[in-house]
């Protein structure tokens, strides 16, 4: 299908406005002599008409286009709006009511003692997998070829750029926990072989099924709410406040990733995709048993006890991984149980349009 050509050639990618804020901001990353001062009162009002910030399209895209000048990962951004004290403030009142839904919607574990071993227990537990219809099991036995792409598209907003959200805790830890976030993050941007990168062991599988790999093509194609799993991890790493919340988030992340990669794997080989497409989620398979160990004792649990004051944005982080990955999942699993399409309607037009 044409929908799903890849491109034959890599042009700048620029997400089609979903409200005022992110049509400022767009005409602001276009023109870099364009006065800022409006964006802040722009990001006031945005936040004021959202009914809810985690699922608001114009909240979600103008979130995610204020960290891609962090990341670089769109195209030409230009260099000299990354630290825009306007844009910044922006940033920080979308931040502010974002962090506000999710403390006050996420239920959080009750802490236990700050040892290593005691919050690995904890962790495992709230991660354990649960019976019931999910994503990864309607995959692995349900999903069409034409879904699965679907799902590639969705996962293609965080995986293309997997691991670096996570990364900007590095340089904010120290001790046990460091060592662990970097034996994880090592394996994941491929042990020194560039060739075995997770980002880009998925863009193969992304070329594999005929998508285009060009980081954002698809942002237009997603919802706000899986924007709105790219963005928390992205606040939650830039922000050295939070640097709680990230480790808890990559530790539930690593720990609830093994099983369903399983699950992803089976499904595409039932649609008939051969191992150039199904590598990315058989590497996960193996590599995530481990590195949940190293997540939950040597991370997580090395920061509670080293940092007690932040086990509760330890636990916070990892409920929010569970929560809101969970909404994006029930989106699409929704659509597909009802025969409808996963991605937003009219998407290829914003794109043409754009």
């Amino acid at each position: 299908m044409t929908l799903y050509a890849p491109a034959e050639t890599h042009a700048p990618v620029r997400p089609s406005a979903r409200g005022p804020l992110g049509r400022e901001i767009l005409a602001l990353l276009e023109d870099e002599a364009r006065d800022a001062s409006s964006v802040r009162t722009l990001a006031a009002q945005a936040v004021a008409a959202a009914d809810d910030i985690a699922r608001d399209d114009d909240v979600q895209l103008s979130l995610f286009l204020l960290y891609a000048l962090h990341y670089g990962s769109l195209a030409d951004l230009p260099t000299s709006r990354e630290w825009d004290v306007d844009l910044l403030a922006a940033r920080q009142v979308l931040e502010a009511a974002f962090e506000a839904q999710l403390r006050s919607e996420i239920t959080v574990p009750a802490a236990p003692d700050p040892t290593a071993d005691a919050v690995a227990r904890l962790l495992f537990s709230f991660t354990a997998p649960t019976p019931g219809p999910s994503l990864a099991r309607y995959v692995a036995k349900t999903a069409s070829a034409e879904q699965l792409r679907e799902f590639l598209m969705h996962r293609s907003v965080y995986t293309l750029r997997e691991a670096d959200p996570h990364s900007w805790a590095i340089p904010r830890l120290t001790g046990r926990a460091k060592a662990a976030l970097m034996e994880i993050q090592f394996d994941e941007y491929g042990s020194g072989d560039a060739g075995r990168a997770h980002a880009g062991i998925f863009a193969q599988t992304m070329r594999g099924a005929g998508l285009d790999d060009t980081y954002g093509v698809y942002v237009d194609a997603v919802p706000a709410v899986t924007l709105a799993s790219l963005n928390m991890m992205s606040m939650f790493g830039l922000n050295r406040r939070l640097r709680g919340a990230v480790v808890g988030h990559l530790a539930a992340f690593e720990m609830t990733s093994s099983i369903p990669n399983k699950h992803y794997g089976d499904g595409f080989r039932r649609n008939g995709f051969d191992t150039d497409v199904t590598w990315y989620f058989d590497e996960h398979v193996e590599a995530d048993a481990v590195h949940e160990q190293i997540a939950g004792r040597d991370m997580a649990g090395a920061l509670a006890e080293d940092e007690p004051e932040l086990l509760g944005d330890i636990l916070f982080g990892a409920a929010a991984c569970l929560a809101v990955d969970g909404w994006a999942g029930d989106h699409i699993l929704q659509a597909w149980q009802q025969d409808r399409s996963a991605v937003r309607e009219g998407w290829e037009q914003h794109r043409v349009a754009s």
